[in-house]
């Protein structure tokens, strides 16, 4: 298993699962009570030696709150809980080396096993002012953005921005000529690429590109030493109406949420791309349930409880704008959120024209979705600079989820309402913000 390990890289293995286990908090874990019966699987992704006790370092299934940030260790060279009895493992085949992904056919699109349902929109949302649940057309956000765009025409911060330190154009006179955030230094700091419209139609870029950028900023600030790479949960952003809905909002107000309350974990809550309709309770934030599995027709939530999960501000949260300015706040601070003009030709992006680089002229530009820029480059060939953006459409879209845009115009307004923000663990006092 070692060797294993070692070489190509982590198992999954079958555990018995002790009531000790499931009330586990940290340290090596070490049953008592002899129990090999196999019920649940786990994967193993390395092993150690803490005061001369070997021990497996195992991730769990069961979310960030559990354990060591959802993992946990087990004595190793005992067999204990069974862990060493029955693993699996698995070579990868390399099949994206040389395959750059394409937007969705026509026959793909025409296939008879698509999903044909229609769904509501805008969808029901809860009112906060009036404590009931009001029809679409009621909300802010009154019609179904053209071209899959899902968001209000500009950012903007209730009450301005909070800035603590200087920005980082002021600072950063001498900026790289490419930074890639995933891939600096051999590195990739960037969290998981998502998609907004499963398991429907969800206008909540506005909360997927800001959670998307503060999670990858997270990364950088803790220089992947955490035990797994941060991911923000933005179906909680939707949950709290902290900036709109599944109808569209303000990526400006992700950053003020962040900062008053904090994000959580991808962990806490499912993405159900679907408004919540109830006042919103601290089970909505972060959750657990327990086994038994509900029946059939059955939601299962009276086997529910809400749980504390670790808490992700941002200190200072601010407007960039203009390609300088970007460039420096990328390469000082990692990646930032920004509004752009979704075109009919964007949605069928095709990377493997124009080096990947796209670029249309729009005289002018009308801001309705939400990407975050995770770096930019030059392209000798073309002579020509780019922004790396990130989608929230799917990693079946553009360069598995990405793409490159034109910088310094006729880029769809990307360079026009970007916002970003300082990343913390610790809930922000303000008393010197201006």
């Amino acid at each position: 298993m070692k060797q294993e390990i070692a070489q190509r890289g982590p198992l999954a293995c079958g555990i018995a699962v002790p009531d000790a286990l499931e009330e586990y908090t940290g340290g090596i874990f070490c049953d008592a009570t002899g129990d090999v019966n196999i019920v649940h699987d786990v994967s193993i992704v390395g092993y150690g030696t803490e005061a001369g006790n070997d021990y497996w370092l195992v991730r769990n299934s069961w979310g960030t709150h559990w354990g060591e940030n959802g993992f946990f260790r087990v004595c190793r060279g005992s067999n204990n809980i069974a862990i060493e009895s029955d693993c699996a493992f698995a070579t990868p085949k390399d099949t994206w080396t040389t395959d750059v992904r394409h937007a969705t056919t026509q026959a793909e699109k025409d296939s008879p096993l698509n999903d044909k349902t229609v769904y509501e929109f805008p969808q029901p949302e809860y009112n906060k002012e009036k404590g009931v649940v009001v029809k679409g057309e009621e909300s802010a956000f009154l019609t179904k953005p053209k071209n899959g765009g899902c968001r209000v025409e500009k950012a903007f911060f209730v009450g301005g921005e909070k800035k603590n330190v200087p920005h980082a154009w002021d600072v950063l006179k001498d900026v790289p000529a490419n930074v890639n955030w995933a891939n600096m230094n051999g590195k990739n700091y960037l969290s998981w690429n998502k998609n907004q419209h499963i398991p429907r139609y969800c206008g909540s870029c506005w909360a997927q590109g800001t959670t998307s950028a503060i999670a990858d900023r997270f990364n950088i600030m803790n220089n992947l030493s955490t035990t797994t790479p941060v991911s923000l949960n933005a179906q909680v952003v939707v949950n709290a109406q902290a900036g709109g809905s599944c109808d569209g909002g303000n990526p400006g107000q992700v950053y003020q949420y962040a900062h008053d309350t904090g994000l959580v974990s991808g962990s806490c809550e499912q993405y159900i791309a679907y408004n919540l309709q109830h006042e919103m309770t601290a089970i909505d934030t972060c959750k657990d349930c327990t086994w038994p599995p509900p029946a059939p027709g059955v939601d299962g939530q009276d086997k529910c409880w809400a749980v504390e999960d670790t808490r992700y501000y941002i200190s200072d949260y601010y407007t960039v704008r203009g390609a300088d300015n970007m460039k420096a706040e990328i390469a000082a601070n990692g990646p930032i959120s920004c509004g752009i003009h979704v075109s009919d030709a964007f949605l069928v992006y095709d990377p493997t024209k124009n080096n990947g680089i796209y670029s249309e002229h729009v005289r002018f530009p009308t801001i309705n979705h939400e990407i975050s820029v995770t770096g930019y480059g030059y392209d000798e060939e073309l002579k020509e600079g780019f922004w790396w953006g990130r989608n929230s459409w799917g990693t079946y879209w553009g360069i598995s989820g990405f793409f490159k845009m034109k910088m310094g115009g006729d880029g769809l307004g990307i360079e026009s309402d970007c916002v970003a923000g300082m990343t913390t663990y610790d809930k922000p006092t303000d008393k010197n913000a201006t």
